[in-house]
């Protein structure tokens, strides 16, 4: 998350770049701008999520099966491998989504040792129920921007 509300102005970093080496000002007013839309975005998409009981975290795991070309499931560690975060964290993740009844796990017919995982009913529901939401809030984001 980025917490700035008042970006700097580029005379501001126009000032700090004739203090400090490697300070473009209009890249660095760029990226600044771009931080903050990129946080605003994350913000309304957690808020979208949350107001269907879902975290991004969740969301993501969800589409990241239902996504996969030519397979219904995805093992637990090919999940793990997937997501920016930690494996207990995406274990936490994946026990909470089994719990609400979201997702179904199996052994793996291949690899006794691991578990395959697949949208239940609910979750393939959920996740048609989200989508042209999470959608259009990212095409309006995309639109702000042109």
């Amino acid at each position: 998350m980025f917490f700035l509300k008042d970006l700097p102005s580029t005379d501001m970093v126009e000032g700090y770049a004739e203090r400090f080496d490697n300070v473009i000002p209009d890249r660095v007013v760029g990226a600044l701008k771009l931080m903050r839309e990129a946080s605003l975005l994350i913000r309304k998409l957690e808020a979208y999520f949350a107001s269907h009981d879902l975290s991004q975290l969740r969301f993501l795991t969800l589409i990241l099966i239902d996504r996969e070309p030519g397979r219904n499931g995805l093992r637990a560690s090919e999940i793990a491998d997937r997501l920016d975060v930690s494996r207990p964290v995406t274990t936490r993740t994946l026990q909470r989504l089994e719990e609400a009844d979201l997702l179904s796990s199996k052994q793996d017919p291949e690899d006794a040792r691991s578990r395959m995982l697949y949208l239940t009913p609910a979750g393939r529901e959920k996740l048609e129920a989200l989508l042209p939401g999470y959608f259009a809030i990212l095409n309006q984001a995309m639109k702000a921007e042109r």
